[in-house]
């Protein structure tokens, strides 16, 4: 009963990378999509949506599962909690993902990205491929040396929302409010993405120390055991 145990427990794992790949994949469609007008682009990321939708409720199920019949306890109960919890956030930020494609698609043949924007939406969508990336690699190995990297390109992406909100507020933006409402829209949606991302890696560095607030020092000393 163990080893099944164990080896349900490997499946949540695998199927939390399998789905982090997933909005890997759609965030990077998305974004590419948003800042070159690509609607062919932006229509795979909305109908690979349900895809996401459908492996978090699979994975949901069997972490339920493993809950009604194993019964685990301690740091396996955690795993099983947090499986859900990660869940939920990778399935959002597949829905950002799709929100960026659906903001293309509604604009289309227009640009979607404001004019005076695109270097900064640029940056923003390379950030949160990067951030989708190491959250995988994350998911995949449990290194926890890999959360720095995510909340490191997190302060850049706020940074940048705030960027987009100032350059939309100050008396030299001249674009009309449908420019304004995509511009807030798209750069919350960025930052949210990330806001996620973050979020899963702060559960992954919980179960690996047992502390919510490890620093960057608890993170050194891990990743040189």
């Amino acid at each position: 009963m163990r080893e099944v145990f164990h080896q349900s427990l490997e499946d949540v794992q695998g199927r939390l990378v399998e789905i982090a790949e997933l909005v890997t994949v759609a965030i990077d469609k998305a974004t590419r999509a948003f800042s070159t007008s690509d609607v062919a682009l932006a229509e795979e990321v909305i109908e690979a949506d349900q895809i996401i939708d459908d492996k978090a409720i699979e994975l949901d199920e069997l972490a339920i599962q493993i809950l009604a019949r194993q019964q685990p306890v301690a740091r396996d109960l955690r795993i099983v909690v947090a499986a859900l919890r990660v869940s939920a956030s990778l399935e959002r930020m597949g829905d950002i993902a799709e929100h960026i494609a659906q903001l293309t698609r509604m604009r289309f043949p227009e640009r979607a990205i404001p004019r005076g924007l695109k270097n900064t939406f640029t940056k923003m969508g390379e950030l949160d491929v990067e951030v989708a990336r190491t959250l995988t690699e994350l998911l995949r190995t449990e290194d926890v040396s890999l959360v720095e990297r995510i909340r490191t390109a997190e302060d850049k992406l706020d940074d940048l929302h705030i960027s987009v909100f100032e350059k939309v507020l100050s008396e030299n933006w001249q674009g009309e409010a449908a420019a304004t409402v995509d511009a807030t829209l798209a750069s919350r949606y960025h930052e949210r993405f990330a806001d996620h991302a973050e979020s899963v890696a702060k559960k992954v560095l919980y179960l690996a120390t047992g502390d919510w607030t490890a620093d960057t020092e608890t993170l050194e000393t891990l990743r040189l055991q």
